[in-house]
């Protein structure tokens, strides 16, 4: 099992930039494909971005590609999420997820996400 810690949320204005930060803990975290996700008032939850084991493959939402950037360094476990652009749809609670099925994969389901974070507020003002 990973445990999961987000970070860096916080108040925003509309264009401006935030830096979510998901620290992970626990056996073999560095061969999991990692994933943020976000769920806004009154929506499901749904995926931002995702990056294999190793940082080779990513995948993002339509809505947020060319704003938004997902890195991870295995040499300290942490995996980032960039968000430049914002806007106040960008409004959410943000979660970091591993996922151990299909690791060398990007994109997956949400339902094969294993471990989740408490998640971090985002709020963007316009």
């Amino acid at each position: 099992q990973v445990q999961l810690v987000e970070s860096g949320g916080g108040l925003v204005q509309a264009g401006g930039s935030l830096r979510l930060s998901c620290a992970a803990s626990g056996r073999f975290v560095s061969s999991y494909a990692m994933g943020w996700f976000r769920r806004a008032p009154g929506k499901e939850r749904e995926v931002v971005a995702s990056i294999n084991w190793s940082g080779g493959n990513t995948f993002y939402a339509d809505s947020v590609k060319g704003r938004f950037f997902i890195t991870r360094d295995n040499t300290k476990n942490m995996v980032n999420l960039q968000m430049n652009s914002l806007k106040s749809e960008d409004t959410a609670v943000y979660y970091c997820a591993a996922r151990r099925s299909s690791p060398s994969t990007a994109a997956r389901p949400i339902a094969e996400y294993n471990s989740w974070g408490q998640g971090t507020q985002v709020t963007v003002s316009s």
